[in-house]
């Protein structure tokens, strides 16, 4: 598993499509599909527009879940994750947003554990942080 983080608009997926261009690729985009798609590699982002789906109460199990989704697509073909960097320090007001950011760093934390690579992409430039 290869992660990608960076903050909005930051050049992530440009990025990781041209890194992956001689392969046939496919891009899941805001979900965690059930069955690898055929390919060479595959390419999930936006993962926290499906997080605003779930029950973020439970956070600890989404992870878990999630992590185990993952692992189970991997085994198909290698995977590409593109997360987006939410926190830096700022708290947000409202409930609901503020368990998004919270869930978001501990998946992010379970992810980068588990991944063999991580990159960070500032507005279009790698840096390899693990």
């Amino acid at each position: 598993m290869h992660i990608f983080i960076g903050g909005a608009y930051n050049g992530k997926t440009a990025y990781v499509t041209q890194l992956l261009k001689e392969q046939k690729i496919a891009v899941i985009d805001g979900f965690i599909p059930e069955v690898a798609p055929t390919c060479d590699a595959l390419i999930i982002k936006n993962l926290e527009q499906w997080l605003i789906k779930q029950n973020l109460e439970e956070d600890e199990v989404i992870v878990e879940n999630i992590l185990a989704n993952l692992k189970t697509l991997e085994e198909s073909c290698p995977l590409y994750i593109i997360v987006t960097d939410m926190g830096r320090g700022v708290v947000p007001m409202e409930k609901q947003v503020r368990l998004l950011r919270d869930t978001c760093g501990r998946l992010y934390q379970a992810l980068f554990a588990e991944a063999s690579q991580v990159d960070r992409i500032w507005y279009g430039i790698a840096e390899r942080i693990k």
